[in-house]
């Protein structure tokens, strides 16, 4: 008896195991150096995977039920292990159990920021951070690209290992959206359900998982990316701007030329000359011929300083006439580089010598 309760002890009957953790992704039965005998039960429970490993090679996967480890019920392994006459002998192999249940209220979020190409703004720096629901749905490649060799991969190590990846799976699904920064900050929820269908392929093909829901929290953007976006909304607010000029102009009437809404008015005024200036022939240089800026008009009191073309409008003759008697001296006047100025004393003088 001493020696069929040691041989029972040497190989393992049922396979099987109860999460009671609620934060186990993967699970590695503990063999204990024990080899697996024909004919022992396998258990697999809802919200399981089983996965045999035989040297270092995936080998049969098994989903939800009860099965009985025989030739017929493990083809591959049988493959791997090369038995000629089928699963007779006890044998040794590993058993993953990966846990595909939902896992909510994971967070990610940005260590850095997040460069994307705007049409607005153009290249801005972007922060970003929310949660996201996940199942696993291919073992193997969980298994291989994620919990590796760990006998207790847990949620926190998964989170380590899966942030900076998921964060990289959303800047480029941001980037393929092409979703504007304005409306990046204003619609959190469309932008999650927008992204999914962006981020899915990829975590999928490349971890074996798929995310159930991803919510964006909170998008930020530099602060003079902030300061365009209230400049604009005030923009916004003025609304057309000749109007507001109208209204400023008003306002300040009403309240006379004194105090804020004098000062207002004044600079409506102002706002409306220069835009008078800006929209005539030749811009604002073409205003210094017109009459009342910079050449006086006939019965209008002339400038105290002059130039050879208003003195000439002045005398009714030709400007080089003018120039003409400046160089003789016959006309007083300045010349400052190729340029001259006349005091209006002089063309008085002239006029009665």
């Amino acid at each position: 008896m001493a020696i069929l309760d040691f041989i029972k002890k040497q190989f393992i009957d049922i396979i099987e195991w109860t999460d009671d953790s609620r934060d186990t992704l993967s699970y590695r039965f503990p063999d204990e150096d024990k080899e697996i005998k024909r004919g022992a039960q396998l258990i697999v429970r809802e919200s399981q995977f089983a996965q045999f490993v035989y040297l270092g090679q995936f080998g049969d996967t098994f989903g939800a039920g009860k099965y009985e480890l025989t030739t017929d019920n493990i083809p591959i392994l049988t493959d791997l292990k090369g038995w000629k006459y089928g699963l007779e002998s006890p044998f040794k192999a590993d058993v993953y159990y990966v846990v595909t249940r939902l896992f909510t209220g994971n967070k990610w979020g940005t260590a850095n920021p997040v460069m994307m190409r705007d049409q607005d703004f153009g290249v801005v720096r972007l922060r970003a951070f929310g949660i996201y629901d996940f199942r696993i749905v291919d073992p193997r490649l969980f298994l291989r690209e994620v919990a590796g060799t760990d006998d207790h991969f847990r949620l926190d190590e998964f989170n380590d290992t899966m942030r900076s990846r998921i964060v990289s799976v959303f800047s480029e699904a941001l980037a393929q959206s092409k979703i504007p920064a304005l409306d990046v900050a204003a619609r959190y929820a469309e932008l999650g359900q927008a992204l999914l269908p962006l981020i899915n392929p990829q975590t999928t093909s490349k971890y074996g998982l798929e995310v159930t829901s991803f919510v964006v929290e909170n998008v930020s953007v530099p602060s003079e990316v902030e300061q365009a976006i209230d400049k604009r909304s005030s923009m916004a607010a003025v609304g057309n701007l000749n109007d507001y000029v109208k209204f400023q102009m008003a306002q300040g009437l009403e309240k006379g030329d004194g105090g804020a809404g004098g000062m207002a008015a004044q600079m409506a005024v102002g706002m409306a000359m220069a835009q008078q200036m800006v929209n005539q022939p030749g811009g604002v240089l073409g205003s210094q011929s017109t009459p009342g800026i910079g050449v006086s008009a006939p019965g209008m009191p002339a400038p105290e300083l002059l130039t050879p073309a208003q003195v000439a409008q002045l005398l009714n003759v030709a400007e080089s006439d003018v120039v003409a008697s400046l160089e003789k001296g016959d006309l007083k006047g300045k010349q400052i580089g190729t340029q001259w100025r006349v005091p209006k004393a002089a063309v008085d003088q002239f006029l009665h010598t």
